[in-house]
């Protein structure tokens, strides 16, 4: 007896041989690279957080005004993912075509320069040069994605991205603690650096000169070690010469068909033009689908989620507890971010790809931006402990419980990745995928640090809804997040 099909029955199985495949080693010598290279974003950007605030009332500005604090740390925080989303789309691109090591170099240097320089600033506009110099050089997020991508299959991707937090959790972890530890140096440890004129003259270029170095580190580990993913990239210079070439390619094209010997001459042509269509770089237009676009949506959001937590955090933690936050110094700051750097990383490790196979990337997704709801309630609830009992036992545990639920929150990066991986209309156009996926979430942290810090210090100063006008509003704001992320599919895209 035969079985009875019809014309929606597949001739294949597609689900067979997906459950009997083996996963594919990861090359784990050049993915070790990349997770090193990768801890200098989070080093750079984290190290900052304990003492920006700080160092916002050394230099001034605020005159003493303790609730005007948040408008200047948001705004300094800010200018970095501003400056990146008008950059970081083109250095995409352009990995795409001269290869990711080149894009990669250029990152770094630029990562270290700009940290040196913000050490070394002693105004606040030179404090906004420095990040914005930060952002502008720097297109290595984007295009590091699009490496790990390349050096894996739908076999090992989530196990290649329950790793890749490990770089951003130790970044979160060390950063804090530098940024805690070393900041005022001269005050700090008198016995060590008391009698050193430059470090009070710069008390806080000691946190930045230490992921400074870190990134000069990777530029060395990255020239002589890390090998390109991209199949047939073109020198920098080739392809400087190429666009410089194309004011005159109409007209040596019409030279080339009006002569009748052309057709026996040699044709130059780059390695890209032995590719095939489908291997090819696409046009910007052409990868405005709609599963970039809503993968790249689901980001930008998670990312304006994430980051306004990241930036009230800290904020919240330093001011003082009738002002609404819990006034702590720098270094426990420092302390209590790094031990969600520690657990963020251990969780990830360990759980996030057996989590990811067995309830899929969309559930992981949609769970992940829900934690949101909790860690924002929490601060509230923390400070009103505080202002009713002081630093008790009950205080430190509430905290305890916004920084492990967080973890969740941290979930949802490894899961959309994914599905940004798999919205590539081709593998040639990874990298722009990523740029313009990247761009959508610069544009968001742009606005996340500095629309939060400013409505915390505006709920401050007013008193708007007791204070707490600013968790109102991220709460709104997960719930838009949450409507977003009921558009991606249940399973991931394939080509």
């Amino acid at each position: 007896m035969t079985a009875q099909i019809d014309e929606e029955t597949p001739l294949l199985s597609s689900e067979q041989p997906q459950t009997k495949k083996k996963p594919t080693p990861l090359p784990w010598f050049q993915f070790s690279i990349v997770l090193f290279l990768q801890l200098a974003e989070p080093l750079t950007s984290q190290v900052i957080y304990p003492f920006a605030p700080q160092l916002i009332r050394d230099l001034g500005i605020t005159n003493g005004n303790e609730s005007q604090v948040g408008y200047y740390v948001g705004l300094m925080q800010s200018i970095f993912f501003l400056t990146q989303a008008f950059t970081v789309l083109h250095w995409s691109r352009i990995s795409d075509r001269v290869g990711r090591k080149p894009v990669i170099l250029t990152g770094l240097l630029g990562l270290s320069i700009s940290m040196y320089c913000f050490g070394l600033s002693r105004t606040f506009w030179g404090l906004v040069l420095s990040r914005s110099l930060n952002g502008a050089l720097n297109g290595n997020i984007g295009v590091i994605k699009s490496m790990m991508a390349e050096m894996t299959d739908t076999t090992n991707i989530s196990k290649a991205y329950a790793y890749m937090p490990i770089a951003w959790s130790t970044g979160g972890t060390l950063g804090p603690i530098i940024g805690g530890s070393l900041a005022r140096p001269a005050e700090r440890f008198p016995h060590l650096f008391g009698q050193n004129e430059f470090l009070k003259k710069y008390p806080y270029f000691l946190p930045c000169a230490v992921p400074a170095t870190f990134s000069l580190v990777a530029w060395i580990v990255t020239f002589l070690f890390l090998k390109e993913t991209v199949r047939n990239p073109i020198s920098p210079l080739q392809l400087l010469k190429i666009k410089k070439g194309k004011a005159n390619g109409t007209l040596q094209n019409v030279v080339g068909s009006q002569d009748p010997s052309a057709s026996s001459l040699p044709t130059v042509k780059s390695k890209n033009a032995d590719l095939d269509e489908q291997e090819k770089p696409m046009p910007l237009r052409s990868l405005l689908t709609p599963r970039v676009v809503i993968a790249a949506a689901n980001y930008a959001f998670l990312s304006l989620v994430d980051i306004s937590f990241r930036a009230i955090q800290p904020l919240f933690f330093s001011t003082p507890i009738h002002l609404g936050g819990l006034g702590l110094p720098p270094s426990t700051i420092g302390n209590i971010l790094s031990v969600f750097g520690v657990l963020n990383g251990v969780f990830q490790v360990f759980f996030f790809a057996q989590i990811h196979d067995r309830w899929g990337s969309k559930k992981v997704f949609i769970a992940g931006i829900a934690s949101a709801f909790p860690v924002f309630l929490s601060f509230p609830v923390i400070n009103y402990l505080a202002k009713m009992e002081g630093l008790t036992t009950r205080v430190w545990a509430v905290v305890a419980f916004q920084i492990v639920i967080s973890i969740m929150l941290s979930l949802s990066y490894g899961a959309i990745f994914i599905f940004i991986s798999a919205a590539s209309p081709n593998r040639a156009s990874l990298g722009a995928t990523n740029g313009l996926s990247q761009m959508t979430v610069s544009v968001m942290r742009a606005i996340g640090p500095a629309a939060a810090n400013s409505l915390f210090s505006l709920s401050i100063d007013k008193g708007y809804l007791g204070g707490h006008l600013v968790y109102y509003v991220l709460l709104g704001v997960v719930a838009v997040s949450m409507v977003v992320a009921s558009m991606l599919p249940r399973h991931i895209w394939t080509n």
